[in-house]
C-alpha cells in the first residue's frame, strides 16, 4: 500500500485484527518518505510485516516508472533503519520452498538444507559453498512468492502501453460495488500464466491495455479467497487463505486500494484439505 496514505489504508485493512501500533505508524510515516528520497524511488509501498520468533521484519518496496519492472525490496527491524535486500533468483525461491518453520528474526541466521540429495550437496561443496541458506535469502524469496501468488490489483488500475511498460491508469475511478464483489474484477500483479493459454476467441473480448494479467477467478485451489464487505458495506476486503495474513482492500468508486501482509511467512499447505 502507498506509503503516503498509510494511516488511512491500515484502518481500512484492519478488520482481520492485524495492524501497527500508533508509534510504529508515526515512525514509518517519516522513515518511508526519507527512504524514497535517499534511494530516489518514484514510489514506495509499505508491503507489510513478517513476524519471526525473536523479532519482526518490516518490508517496503521501491518502484520505478515501469510498475511491472522488478521492485527493490528493503527490510527494517525497527521501522527506522532500512537495508536493501538482494535481487531474488529462481534458485532462492526453490531453496526457500523446502524450508519449514518460523522465521527467526535474524537476517544472518543460517538454515541447513534438510531436503537436499547427496549429489547436490557435493556439487555445492565443490563450488566452495556450504549447503546452507541465510534467512535474508529466505526472506526475499518468501516476499517474491507472496507477491506472485496473492499480490493483486483491481481491473483497470494499471494500463500497458504499446511499448510494453505498465503505468497507473489516470482514468481509473474505482470499481462499482457490484463489480468489486466479483473475483474476476481483480488481477494478479505479476507475469501472467493463464492468459497465455487462452484461445484467440477468448482473447477477442479482452482489452489488451487493461486485461494483460491473470484474474483471480481461476485460482487453484478454488475457494482460496474470501470476499467481505466491511465498514458498513463501504469497503470490499479480500483475504487469502493460501497465505494467511494477506489482506487486500478497495473502496468502490474511489482510487483507494492496496494490499498488506501481516503473518509468519508460512504458506498454508493444508488449504486443499480444509476446503
Amino acid at each position: 500500500m502507498e506509503a503516503s496514505s498509510l494511516p488511512a489504508a491500515l484502518e481500512l485493512a484492519a478488520g482481520g485484527g492485524a495492524g501497527l501500533s500508533p508509534e510504529k505508524r508515526a515512525v514509518l510515516g517519516s522513515s518511508l518518505l526519507l527512504l524514497q528520497r535517499d534511494y530516489r524511488f518514484e514510489r514506495v509501498w509499505f508491503w507489510g510485516c513478517i513476524q519471526g520468533v525473536r523479532g519482526a521484519y518490516y518490508i517496503a518496496e521501491g518502484l520505478g516508472p515501469d510498475r511491472a519492472a522488478p521492485r527493490s525490496r528493503l527490510y527494517s527491524l525497527n521501522c527506522v533503519e532500512w537495508s536493501l535486500l538482494p535481487p531474488v533468483t529462481e534458485e532462492m525461491v526453490t531453496q526457500a520452498e523446502h524450508l519449514k518453520g518460523r522465521f527467526q528474526g535474524d537476517p544472518s541466521f543460517e538454515y541447513e538444507y534438510t531436503e537436499i540429495n547427496a549429489e547436490d550437496a557435493e556439487r555445492l561443496l565443490e563450488d566452495g559453498k556450504e549447503p546452507v541458506i541465510k534467512e535474508e535469502a529466505r526472506l526475499v524469496a518468501t516476499i517474491e512468492q507472496i507477491d506472485r501468488a496473492v499480490g493483486i490489483v483491481p481491473r483497470g488500475a494499471f494500463v500497458k502501453t504499446p511499448l510494453g511498460s505498465v503505468h497507473e491508469n489516470r482514468n481509473f475511478e474505482g470499481l462499482s460495488l457490484t463489480e468489486a464483489k466479483k473475483l474476476s474484477s481483480y488481477f494478479h500483479f505479476t507475469e501472467p500464466v493463464n492468459l497465455k493459454n487462452k484461445t484467440l476467441l477468448e482473447k477477442a473480448d479482452l482489452d489488451p491495455s487493461t486485461d494483460f494479467l491473470d484474474s483471480l477467478e481461476h485460482d487453484i485451489p478454488q475457494g482460496s479467497w474470501t470476499v467481505q464487505l466491511e465498514k458498513g458495506g463501504t469497503v470490499v476486503v479480500l483475504r487469502s487463505l493460501l497465505w494467511l495474513g494477506l489482506t487486500f482492500y478497495h473502496v468502490p468508486m474511489t482510487k483507494q486500494y492496496g494490499y498488506i501482509y501481516f503473518g509468519t511467512g508460512e504458506k498454508n499447505l493444508d488449504l486443499p484439505f480444509m476446503l
